[in-house]
């Protein structure tokens, strides 16, 4: 993404990238959902995933450092909220094995960049 005067500062944040990845394959793999969990399951999954980055994008935004961690402290939640969803995904045979490793390993590696972020603000 090229640096232009009408990007916000928290499209730079390769976590908010990251994110924004993980959101798209979850839309994707959604869609293949059935019927009986598209708008149950799926719906919440796409749901959670919007959340991540929309806590990183208000958390930048915010004036204090103990702000900005809290809402970045969301974000995390939001990933960590994915876990159950991709499991039980998985276990009703809606994400294959290979998609189910990438989900969680992508949900792990956003919940240590949100970690380093507030790491590095303390």
């Amino acid at each position: 993404m090229s640096k232009d005067e009408n990007e916000f500062d928290f499209e730079r944040l390769k976590v908010y990238q990251r994110a924004l990845e993980f959101a798209d394959k979850i839309f994707s793999l959604s869609k293949s959902f059935s019927h009986s969990v598209q708008y149950s399951l799926g719906d919440h999954m796409r749901k959670t995933t919007i959340s991540i980055c929309n806590n990183i994008a208000e958390g930048s935004g915010k004036q204090s450092k103990n702000a900005k961690i809290q809402f970045y402290g969301y974000a995390i939640d939001s990933a960590r909220e994915c876990i159950p969803m991709i499991s039980i995904s998985a276990r009703q045979n809606h994400l294959d094995s290979s998609d189910f490793n990438y989900l969680r390993q992508e949900c792990k590696e956003i919940c240590n960049m949100l970690g380093g972020l507030i790491r590095s603000m303390k």
